[in-house]
């Protein structure tokens, strides 16, 4: 299984905090995440080919925010390939919060952000990685019962607009969804949100796979 990505080709990663992972700080430039451990993957599949990395995710962020940083973080750079990771935070805002980044205010920025990115860079490729939540709580009037059932509405957006723009898509809950049959969820992730080590070597293998196809 080899990269679709060529020698001398430069890939940027954004996101929120499962992205950025200490980027900015003791672990930069890729930080200590799914990105950190792709290079590493890259390294020991692929040591001929050349490729520049570059990582932009900020714990916290949401869709608003990337558009807001969108050309400073993503256009300037002009990557040939753009690796897109962003919801959790959106869907959190909105309990309780008539301002938060509700479906139809993710899904219209969300596809603000591939427009611009089409107009500016028609060749580069883009890469979607769904939101994820790692939990199989049913309890209802739990917090992780209703984050999960307002899941969907973002995994079908980031869908939807995979199939409208013809981008690759790692469908992350599902993969994660699908481990949790054998494994406790402890396993990935200390609570529902952020990948342990082997949480982000599971991203880290989807992305791999979906960027050789």
């Amino acid at each position: 299984m080899a990269l679709r990505i060529k020698n001398g080709e430069k890939i940027l990663f954004i996101g929120d905090s499962i992205t950025d992972c200490g980027r900015r700080d003791s672990s930069a430039p890729l930080g200590n995440g799914y990105v950190k451990l792709f290079n590493d993957l890259l390294i020991g599949r692929e040591p001929e080919k050349s490729i520049t990395i570059i990582n932009k995710g900020i714990g916290g962020d949401n869709v608003v925010g990337l558009k807001n940083r969108w050309t400073d973080d993503v256009l300037r750079h002009r990557p040939d390939w753009l690796s897109i990771k962003i919801g959790i935070n959106d869907l959190h805002s909105t309990f309780g919060n008539p301002a938060g980044v509700h479906p139809k205010v993710y899904a219209e920025a969300y596809e603000e952000i591939l427009v611009r990115t089409r107009k500016a860079l028609p060749k580069c490729r883009i890469l979607l990685i769904q939101p994820f939540y790692i939990s199989t709580e049913t309890s209802p009037n739990t917090w992780r019962k209703q984050v999960q059932d307002l899941l969907p509405l973002y995994l079908n957006t980031v869908l939807r607009l995979h199939r409208k723009y013809g981008t690759r898509i790692v469908k992350t809950n599902a993969v994660y969804q699908h481990l949790l049959r054998f494994y406790d969820a402890d396993t990935f992730c200390g609570e529902p949100v952020h990948p342990n080590p082997t949480g982000h070597l599971v991203i880290a293998e989807a992305v791999y796979a979906a960027l050789s196809v």
